[in-house]
């Protein structure tokens, strides 16, 4: 037991506690589950560390290691613990299998690196870019052997023969093409709808299938089509090439490579047309087991298919966007890759801790994706009330229960919003062309803002309960909480607001006054800092340089950074408590002088109760 524990607790910290031995005590400990060896083993000594009030998991979960990466991954490949990531940065990076950590990054690109795979025997790497060129690399120097030119459009996809003389490419461009490896040159093009994937035969060289947004197909390393044409979307080869998968509709169908009879044959729901990396899947080494991405949910399906009738093994919950990649490194361990920018290490067969999922019966602390929470000792942790019950629920600090449920008025829009102000619980939201500020105790109507003709996109009380901030068609609008009076606005032209017509504006963060924004339009974003506290005077643009409010003061000297999850000394500049990577990217985090309340992306909140230890 305590084996398992250890490689467990070290697996999930890796990289705080290489970084920082002592968060071993700080954060890794009290992280660990309850019902774990150690820390039972370590009671007494994380007696004296933040106690963890809500989000300590029961046992170990089915992620034994997530690795949080700087950029967007597009695509991975596993070979003999090493992994390759291919990011929206142009760069590809090299992790240890075993440890996560990053071994090596390769430059060469000049766009997104779309698809990478390894050779057979892992000294090469193939990879596709945006850039349209696919680059052949030496693993062992990290530099580009050869570059092929020809796609007119981005690559997608990349595969190389088991002889690794061939290179097998799909592009944007409508072509799939054959390069030859010693020549350096294509010698086969073959017309072909937007290409979604590729992959040669792990055992036969002169075979390959391909997938589209509508057909799989089979081909010879001639360019010639072999059998018949399949529906599907994605198609992966089992690792003995006996077998292959093509991924329709609603289906995922198990295919003889050479007789094309179905092996079996299992159910895929809520799959819409795109893409093949939109819902990625693969074989285990073993032959018997075949995972599967959903990407409405964010999960994984892992199935067995050894029977005539294939069942379900497990569920990964866990990634908080859509996932892009898979890879068994064992047949016990599958790496996946998601545009939340981790990677994940799950081990099949472990039993399941999942992420704490909004439930609007639930009695017990649940989470709703949400702009904010609101946190005093004396009422407890306050959820806006954005779910779909219409109900503003508060529970206990120390008990993590339901305390009581407040009803929001009928009518009232998902644009809403909610703060503790002077001890009233205070609802904004947005209905009928109206703001509406609501006294949720008395159940009290307070004020009412007009806003005609619709086209309210954020609505928000800052943490001071001062204003009402409203993003609405193409301006930004400020009201007093109190009067319902103007006190700010800014339109869209380029003069005053520096956002056109079509360009869309995301609310970075606010505190008191100031409005930190971010513009996006099309391909350019520009972030933006505006200050509503200037009495009778139009919102003053701030510098530019300023950072969105990520810090809470805890104390003269201890700070906690909100996305980085963590508390830091100012002083010294050492962390004193880091949360495990496991939680993802946090979204907001309060402090009342005793608790501090984290809640995470993944719909998750970590409630920390400081009370007993000396800051």
């Amino acid at each position: 037991m305590w084996t398992n524990d250890s490689q467990r607790l070290l697996l999930e910290n890796f990289d705080m506690i290489h970084n920082s031995p002592s968060q071993l005590y700080h954060s890794a400990l009290p992280f660990s589950p309850s019902s774990s060896w150690l820390h039972e083993c370590y009671s007494l000594e994380l007696s004296q560390e933040a106690k963890v009030i809500e989000g300590l998991p029961a046992e170990w979960g089915m992620c034994s290691r997530t690795v949080l990466l700087d950029d967007y991954p597009n695509s991975l490949s596993y070979w003999n613990n090493t992994i390759a990531v291919g990011t929206s940065n142009s760069d590809i990076l090299i992790l240890d299998a075993i440890t996560g950590s990053k071994t090596a990054v390769l430059h060469g690109h000049t766009l997104a690196v779309r698809s990478v795979t390894f050779s057979s025997d892992g000294i090469s790497l193939v990879s596709g870019s945006d850039d349209t060129t696919v680059k052949l690399w030496d693993i062992q120097t990290g530099g580009v052997v050869r570059t092929f030119h020809g796609h007119t459009h981005e690559v997608v996809s990349v595969s190389i023969s088991a002889d690794h003389t061939i290179i097998a490419s799909g592009s944007l461009d409508w072509s799939l093409r054959l390069w030859d490896i010693q020549k350096g040159e294509c010698h086969k093009i073959m017309k072909h709808q937007t290409v979604a994937c590729v992959q040669f035969s792990p055992i036969d060289p002169q075979c390959l299938i391909s997938a589209s947004i509508e057909t799989v197909q089979q081909w010879n390393a001639n360019g010639h089509k072999v059998g018949p044409t399949h529906n599907g979307y994605h198609a992966a080869f089992s690792p003995d090439g006996i077998q292959f998968i093509s991924c329709a509709r609603n289906n995922a169908i198990v295919r003889n490579i050479n007789s094309g009879v179905v092996v079996a044959e299992y159910s895929l729901t809520k799959i819409s047309v795109s893409l093949g990396s939109d819902y990625p899947c693969c074989f285990s080494p073993d032959h018997k087991l075949l995972a599967s991405a959903n990407r409405h949910t964010f999960t994984i399906n892992v199935w067995d298919i050894t029977g005539s009738d294939p069942h379900l093994v497990c569920n990964f919950i866990g990634h908080t966007a859509r996932i892009v990649s898979l890879a068994f490194s064992s047949p016990s361990i599958l790496i996946s890759i998601s545009v939340d920018k981790s990677v994940k290490f799950w081990k099949v067969g472990a039993s399941s801790t999942g992420p704490i999922v909004a439930d609007p019966d639930s009695t017990s602390l649940t989470l709703a994706l949400t702009k904010s929470t609101a946190l005093k000792p004396e009422n407890g942790l306050i959820i806006p009330g954005d779910l779909p019950d219409r109900v503003i629920k508060t529970w206990g600090i120390l008990t993590g229960l339901h305390k009581r449920s407040l009803q929001i008025p009928a009518g009232s829009s998902h644009q809403s919003n909610t703060q503790l102000i002077d001890n009233k619980l205070i609802f904004v939201w947005y209905a009928y062309e109206k703001i509406n500020i609501w006294d949720a105790e008395k159940g009290e109507l307070l004020q009412t803002i007009n806003l005609p003709g619709g086209g309210v996109r954020d609505l928000r009380i800052p943490g001071d309960g001062s204003k009402v901030f409203c993003v609405y068609k193409e301006s930004i609008q400020a009201w007093d909480i109190r009067t319902g009076e103007a006190v700010g606005e800014l339109w869209a032209d380029t003069v005053r607001l520096g956002v056109g017509v079509g360009e869309e504006v995301y609310i970075l963060g606010i505190e008191g006054s100031k409005f930190w924004i971010l513009v996006s339009a099309s391909q350019l974003r520009c972030k933006k800092i505006w200050d509503f506290g200037i009495p009778d005077s139009p919102p003053v643009l701030s510098p530019s340089n300023e950072n969105p409010p990520d810090m809470l003061h805890l104390n003269d000297n201890k700070v906690w950074e909100t996305s980085m999850s963590r508390m830091k000394d100012t002083v010294t500049g050492k962390v004193a408590v880091q949360l495990p990577e496991r939680f993802g990217k946090a979204i907001h985090a309060q402090w009342d002088g005793h608790y501090l309340v984290v809640s995470f992306e993944s719909k998750e909140v970590v409630i920390l109760d400081f009370s007993h230890v000396s800051l």
